[in-house]
């Protein structure tokens, strides 16, 4: 079943959106040169998605490393390194990885020479591999597994802070971090916007039968968001009686991978496979500079308890080119259309550790589909 996470400010991305007036930038998230945000546009006609269980091409799982209290970008005294914690984004990963890096490396390198270590090759280790490079460090990424096999691989890649901490747990501490965070990265995918990475912006419908509830409303994620504004019923086709729309970035997680790992070597980074079981063994590795990207790794590596699996599913279909825009209702239903397939998701299991499809939430994610899609008129 497409199940919602208990108390997470989001899943539901409509409710945070309602009520902010259509104007939801964060200071300094203007967007420039090639990354310039399209207009919004109108919502008439648009390809029907075609969500036939026949179209099926693969089902996908995932277990976003998620802390009810958010991310960790932390430094500390590790015997004679220093070590600097990234770890925890939830469902944020893509979309914060170069924000939350760069906090990491201001942590680390200021008064430090000598040679790198990055722990992990999903997102959060790569893009502080190659912030570690451009700042002119030799830098060696250890990991169990690199793209196409981690966890980030599996992420759907919409720019968008999502089910990323409880809002009761929220300090002024994190939402600082949070906001410089976002405002980089946002910026950092803009110039980036081009088929060599596989990031494209992307017009995104909400849709719901109800209005919004204010009470759901995350003002802190609410203010990061690109340009939204409510769509009319005689501007959309949907079906449905409430649809906000915005234009945001899709970032594709196997093609931007698979090129930021090319770059990580191509600037004279050493890749090497291998786990760490204890940080015994961490503290063995020669770099006097360790950068902790472990994700949900980190839990046993270091001993986070508050580390939990959030487990996600996806549903992918044979690609549709024609579709050039994303939806989600607020169920928490969402597709993205990539070049690689037409996905849908919605699904955010808090304790689950399970990476095997499950063949009914599978159905129930195109059943849900089939029926966004009926509605639509045109």
């Amino acid at each position: 079943m497409i199940a919602e996470a208990a108390a997470l400010p989001l899943l539901n991305r409509r409710a945070m959106l309602a009520g902010a007036g259509g104007s939801m930038l964060l200071g300094g998230c203007t967007a420039t040169g090639m990354g310039q945000r399209p207009g919004l546009s109108p919502a008439r006609c648009l390809p029907k998605p075609d969500v036939s269980r026949d179209r099926l091409i693969r089902q996908l799982v995932g277990l976003r490393p998620w802390r009810p209290s958010g991310f960790v970008v932390r430094a500390e005294a590790f015997g004679d390194k220093r070590l600097v914690h990234n770890y925890g984004h939830g469902g944020s990963g893509i979309t914060l990885s170069w924000g939350t890096s760069r906090l990491a490396i201001d942590l680390g390198l200021p008064g430090y020479q000598g040679s790198v270590a990055v722990l992990g090759a999903g997102v959060i280790g790569l893009t502080t591999a190659r912030l570690v490079q451009q700042a002119g460090f030799p830098v060696t990424l250890y990991a169990k597994a690199l793209p196409p096999d981690t966890t980030s691989n599996i992420a759907g890649g919409q720019w968008f802070p999502s089910l990323l901490y409880k809002r009761s747990q929220l300090t002024p501490q994190f939402a600082a971090q949070l906001k410089q965070a976002a405002a980089y990265a946002y910026q950092r995918y803009q110039i980036m916007i081009g088929e060599e990475y596989g990031i494209r912006w992307m017009t995104n419908y909400s849709l719901s039968d109800q209005p919004s509830d204010p009470s759901r409303k995350d003002e802190l994620l609410a203010s990061m968001l690109p340009e939204s504004r409510p769509v009319p019923r005689s501007e959309h086709d949907f079906g449905y009686a409430y649809v906000e729309q915005f234009d945001g970035m899709l970032i594709e997680p196997p093609r931007f991978l698979r090129a930021m790992l090319r770059d990580i070597r191509l600037a004279g980074g050493e890749v090497v496979v291998r786990d760490f079981a204890t940080p015994a063994d961490v503290s063995a590795l020669s770099e006097g500079l360790v950068f902790n990207c472990t994700g949900l790794g980190a839990r046993d590596l270091f001993g986070d308890s508050e580390l939990q699996p959030m487990r996600g599913q996806l549903a992918v279909l044979l690609p549709q080119p024609e579709v050039r825009y994303a939806l989600e209702t607020s169920g928490g239903a969402y597709m993205f259309s990539r070049s690689d397939g037409l996905l849908l998701g919605g699904t955010a299991d808090i304790g689950d550790d399970s990476l095997t499809p499950d063949p009914g939430t599978t159905s129930a994610l195109i059943r849900e589909h089939q029926r966004i899609a009926v509605r639509m008129r045109c």
